[in-house]
């Protein structure tokens, strides 16, 4: 067992896209409290911003034009889902400069595993749009440093969000070097993610329908899922923590609880320490309900450094 870092940040609370949205501050303001009052022996630091350089690895000049104009005095609609506000550029350059600073951390040996409490959330962003809340792909800008930095030949990105990271397997489809797995609820937003979307044979897609529950998705994993990321032999494993296939998001309708986030999380770990030498960071993503979200993210937290479930009572 080994302590766990969390890297946030007030900006990331600041950015709001309005009244009535699901992305909403309260989620990470839930995400930190439970955090907060279950775990104290939680390392807690403080986000750094990304560079300019970081971004461009993995996003276009135009998107960083467009999410970091300086001249933003009211909201913005970059898609009907998609809200700039004058908070929002410090928000996402802190949602992605943790992904970095996290990775850091464990490609140091400071820490084995690392979790970025950070919104806007980033798995929808591709290369050159912010789409579905997200602004930055932050995952994908951590993986990007990753390879870029420490010269890595085999880095996992494990999405286990009810919707499909549709902009990290647009930004990595063709590097062998980064291997994308991914459950997720068919014919759910983005609508992308079918098991025939291979990139360069380094995607992993497995639509899931409607209702899955925990002994489905538990088995998905464990037969489809799991053996091609320990196949993969990942030399470190970003994953993307969305808490949205929990039975009480109001935007899917997948019937999971705590304990299997708590499971996955688990055998996560455990590829990770066979090759990865322990080395996992996970970045939130969605999640939607603030009880569900409370319970998804402690139950996954305490599972990165090899904590049991704490149920839903603790």
């Amino acid at each position: 067992m080994s302590a766990l870092r969390v890297y946030t940040h007030p900006a990331c609370i600041a950015h709001d896209p309005g009244e009535g949205h699901p992305e909403r501050p309260e989620r990470l303001g839930a995400v930190i409290q439970a955090l907060r009052d279950h775990m104290p022996a939680v390392e807690w630091r403080e986000a750094p911003a990304a560079g300019r350089g970081s971004l461009l690895r993995v996003h276009s000049e135009a998107l960083l034009r467009a999410v970091l104009d300086p001249d933003i005095t009211t909201s913005v609609r970059l898609d009907p889902d998609t809200v700039l506000c004058p908070a929002s550029p410090e928000a996402a350059l802190r949602a992605a400069g943790a992904g970095i600073a996290a990775v850091d951390a464990v490609m140091a040996g400071e820490v084995d595993a690392a979790f970025c409490a950070v919104r806007p959330p980033g798995h929808h962003a591709t290369g050159g749009e912010a789409m579905g809340f997200c602004l930055f792909n932050n995952v994908a800008v951590a993986a990007a440093h990753a390879l870029d930095w420490y010269g890595l030949t085999r880095v996992a990105v494990i999405d286990f969000d009810v919707h499909h990271g549709n902009g990290t397997q647009a930004i990595f489809e063709q590097e062998p070097r980064v291997m994308y797995v991914s459950s997720h609820q068919e014919a759910l937003f983005p609508g992308t993610g079918t098991r025939a979307e291979r990139g360069a044979g380094n995607m992993v897609n497995l639509p899931l329908p409607a209702g899955t529950g925990g002994r489905a998705f538990r088995e998905a994993w464990s037969e489809r899922l799991l053996p091609e990321v320990d196949g993969f032999r990942p030399q470190l494993l970003l994953v993307s923590a969305g808490f949205d296939a929990h039975w009480r998001d109001p935007l899917a309708q997948f019937q999971l609880d705590g304990s299997d986030f708590a499971w996955l999380t688990a055998q996560l770990r455990a590829i990770a320490m066979r090759h990865a030498a322990g080395r996992i960071v996970s970045t939130l993503e969605g999640g939607y309900d603030l009880r569900a979200l409370q319970e998804g993210c402690l139950a996954h937290a305490r599972a990165l450094v090899g904590l049991p479930d704490p149920g839903d009572g603790d």
